[in-house]
């Protein structure tokens, strides 16, 4: 049976891109498979308590300055700050569940992850989502019309509440054989026990 990595993202994070990118590259490289676990991680720290990096000033600015160029360049990855940062992602991880009925769910993870952190586009303008969605050949009216559905809504609502029940305080969290992994930095420890 092929081994699964469970992954809570919010495109917002700019450590949830590294982690994708991270785990792909492991998803290549040994049997295991990635489930894409898609949150609002507004709703995440206000139910934990819990504020976002940027939020602390000092913190912020170590991690724009220092940790995510270092990051970048030892991953290999590309990569822009969303001049727009923070995004609302409410519609965007809509849009994960969306993409599903849409069977184009790998599709729009990717083009959102670049679209977000290697482009930087304000992806929540709606008329540049819309393009970013027709540029790559996501149906972007049929896209808005699910995504304003209650069931959608409901979806993302519960995966959100899900994720806060088993522990998760923030993004990206990944859990492999039930271990709970928080952040990017602590992949490595995934790779220890897959090898």
């Amino acid at each position: 049976m092929t081994d699964k990595i469970e992954f809570y993202f919010d495109f917002g994070s700019p450590t949830a891109y590294l982690a994708y990118g991270e785990l792909k590259k492991l998803s290549e490289k040994y049997d295991v498979s990635i489930i894409y676990e898609p949150i609002l991680l507004g709703a995440v720290h206000k139910a934990t308590n819990n504020i976002p990096p940027g939020s602390v000033p000092a913190k912020g600015a170590y991690m724009l300055k220092y940790d995510m160029p270092r990051y970048v360049e030892l991953y290999g990855v590309p990569f822009k700050m969303n001049p727009a940062f923070p995004i609302n992602t409410l519609s965007i991880m809509r849009g994960c569940y969306a993409a599903k009925k849409m069977n184009v769910f790998a599709q729009y993870i990717e083009v959102m992850f670049d679209a977000m952190w290697v482009k930087g586009s304000d992806l929540g303008n709606q008329s540049l989502l819309k393009k970013t969605l027709n540029d790559s050949g996501i149906d972007a009216d049929q896209f808005l019309e699910l995504i304003s559905s209650e069931e959608i809504k409901e979806e993302l609502k519960d995966n959100t509440a899900k994720a806060i029940k088993r522990g998760c305080f923030g993004a990206p969290t990944m859990y492999h054989n039930n271990e709970m992994y928080f952040g990017q930095d602590r992949i490595f420890f995934i790779e220890k026990k897959l090898s």
